[in-house]
């Protein structure tokens, strides 16, 4: 059965759908014969994926972004078909997750990394977190999830005009986010193997991380790896917000870590909750780049639960 591609044509601000022709020739110079298949909603790569792994399909490659293949992620392993595999043609605003695999940002450089015969067997963190109507759902996530700051720099992403390049674009919502996320005092609980933790936290953003980027480049967790079975947890708070506006660059090289504020903690799993809930609509959650959700949240880790062409 040929590959199956699912490409969010409205990834990157709509530039995904302007370059597929173009995409579909270097892919079928690479691949060969695919089949194709267009999202017209956000759920429907999921959706799609799922049938796919249901009908058998040994490769779903997501032609995207981090959504885009964060749903291609969802759709696979909700079908519970363990065989079918998942590559990814990065064109979205972020492209996080394929910096962690260590694949370049061209086309040419994922379809190799497809082409390559190369399976990596990486983790995957599962969510349950609180919706819109009150209610709490679970799906799965590849990268990272984060609660305040990165939630709301979402929402200013989706509103940012697509000429806007993904770094900029990410860097400008930042100190938006910044300047609007409030401190919260949270209560979370780690578990790590037979032990657990309690911990009180202020933190404007905390961090659970299976991949070391988010927002484009932002180095989150230096030290996550995709596939050792752990997730590392980075909270962040500085005195004021302009303390935090004038640190926020030390994100991009990691050495963020070495700032007084800054929190990390490794764990399996992991419960977080507000204090106050006055703030519950002020920190949302980001879940693999897009605003997805509010706390309580918990977190747990699948360890090697999906093969990625990589």
């Amino acid at each position: 059965m040929k590959p199956l591609l699912i490409v969010n044509p409205r990834a990157a601000g709509s530039r995904t759908g302007k370059a597929f022709v173009a995409t579909a020739a270097a892919v079928n110079a690479v691949l060969g014969p695919v089949d194709v298949q267009l999202t017209a909603r956000r759920g429907h790569a999921a959706e799609l994926a799922r049938a796919a792994a249901d009908g058998g399909r040994e490769l779903v490659v997501a032609v995207g972004g981090d959504g885009t293949l964060s749903e291609v992620v969802n759709g696979v392993l909700g079908s519970g078909r363990s065989r079918t595999e998942v590559g990814l043609i990065a064109q979205g605003t972020g492209g996080d997750f394929r910096r962690s695999l260590g694949i370049g940002r061209s086309v040419s450089e994922c379809l190799a990394a497809i082409a390559s015969g190369r399976r990596r067997h990486v983790d995957v963190g599962v969510l349950t977190c609180r919706q819109a109507d009150g209610t709490m759902a679970t799906r799965y996530f590849l990268n990272i999830v984060s609660a305040g700051m990165g939630g709301l720099v979402d929402q200013y992403i989706a509103a940012t005009p697509a000429w806007v390049g993904g770094r900029t674009g990410y860097y400008v919502a930042a100190i938006r986010a910044t300047w609007r996320c409030p401190e919260a005092r949270l209560r979370c609980r780690l578990e790590f193997g037979e032990q657990h933790e309690d911990v009180a936290l202020r933190a404007r953003v905390v961090a659970v991380c299976n991949g070391r980027f988010f927002g484009s480049g932002m180095q989150m967790a230096p030290m996550a790896e995709v596939d050792d079975g752990v997730f590392e947890v980075i909270s962040v708070t500085q005195p004021t917000r302009l303390h935090m506006m004038a640190r926020s660059r030390s994100i991009y090289d990691g050495s963020h870590l070495r700032i007084a504020g800054v929190r990390h903690f490794r764990c399996n799993r992991i419960a977080v909750d507000l204090e106050d809930e006055a703030l519950r609509l002020q920190f949302p959650l980001d879940v693999d780049g897009e605003a997805l959700g509010w706390l309580p949240m918990t977190v747990e880790v699948l360890p090697a639960a999906l093969v990625v062409r990589a």
